[in-house]
């Protein structure tokens, strides 16, 4: 969330300030390697349940590109007939990433 975004630009503004690290080479690939998910690749799909429709502080800095789906079912009443029918649509969306 907030406070892993927050955590990686201080590790960042340290390695300039010590100057181990020109401000011009900050990268979003720089700022992901500094995230806790750092070697992780980013979630393609997030789906959020119960109606909720925020992501309430949840990987903030990793779901930028991801494609988001919202299921008004709680959780333990998610079924493998709602988890295909997010496979289908993502299947059929065309993504951008930014573009």
């Amino acid at each position: 969330g907030r406070s892993d975004v927050v955590r990686a630009c201080r590790g960042i503004a340290e390695k300039v300030q010590s100057g181990e690290l020109d401000p011009r080479h900050i990268s979003d690939a720089m700022v992901k390697h500094h995230l806790l998910t750092g070697d992780i690749p980013d979630p393609d799909v997030l789906i959020r349940t119960s109606g909720e429709r925020r992501l309430s502080n949840f990987l903030m800095f990793q779901l930028a590109y991801a494609e988001l789906f919202f299921l008004e079912k709680h959780w333990p009443e998610v079924e493998r007939e709602d988890f295909m029918d997010v496979v289908k649509q993502f299947q059929r969306r065309h993504r951008r990433f930014g573009q």
